[in-house]
């Protein structure tokens, strides 16, 4: 990681598959970065990217409050 990078990605997949993680995220006063290329495609005039599937960031500096919550959504997905 570059260290002028002030986000770290913690998922790439189904919006509605985030959904848990987000409230979690929210519930801990954690606002998450989401992007979503294929919706801005489209308020732009020129869809790009994969409907329904976003990207989703965190600050560095809430990463390792937010650890924990991240790694328990993620290996309940997995499964």
């Amino acid at each position: 990681m570059n260290k002028d990078e002030k986000t770290t990605r913690i998922f790439t997949g189904s919006a509605i598959v985030a959904q848990p993680l987000i409230n979690s995220l929210n519930e801990m006063d954690i606002t998450p970065i989401i992007r979503d290329d294929h919706q801005s495609g489209i308020l732009s005039g020129f869809p790009t990217g994969v409907p329904g599937q976003i990207r989703m960031y965190i600050r560095n500096e809430e990463l390792e409050i937010a650890k924990s919550v991240i790694d328990t959504f993620l290996e309940s997905i997995e499964n």
